[in-house]
């Protein structure tokens, strides 16, 4: 594994729901993370954590400002995440669509 390897992938990223909380909270603006914090019940120094595995995955860059330490949204990982979603979309419209035909078979089998 070379330098440039992330050291945890988009999926392993986005598990946690306070990482994909962290997310949206990054989709339209750079924040420092004492600002990042402030959105959350939990220490400065965890979501920091959850910060730095979201970066290692390549869905967030820092860039420091000052002393401030800075964070905005890398969207371009996510794509590998669309599509492998993407695959197994056309089960879902199967299943979907199967679903609807018995509904509206159930609906038209006539009343008592």
């Amino acid at each position: 594994m070379n330098a440039s390897s992330q050291k945890h992938d988009v999926f392993q990223a986005i598990a946690d729901p306070t990482r994909r909380s962290l997310i949206r909270l990054l989709v339209d603006q750079e924040m420092p993370v004492t600002a990042i914090s402030g959105h959350y019940p939990i220490s400065r120094t965890a979501v920091s954590k959850h910060l730095r595995v979201l970066a290692d995955a390549g869905l967030v860059k820092e860039r420091k400002v000052g002393r401030e330490t800075r964070y905005r949204l890398e969207p371009e990982p996510l794509l590998e995440l669309k599509r492998w979603l993407a695959y197994y979309e056309r089960y879902w419209d199967n299943k979907l669509t199967a679903l609807q035909r018995y509904v509206e078979e159930d609906g038209t089998s006539g009343d008592n």
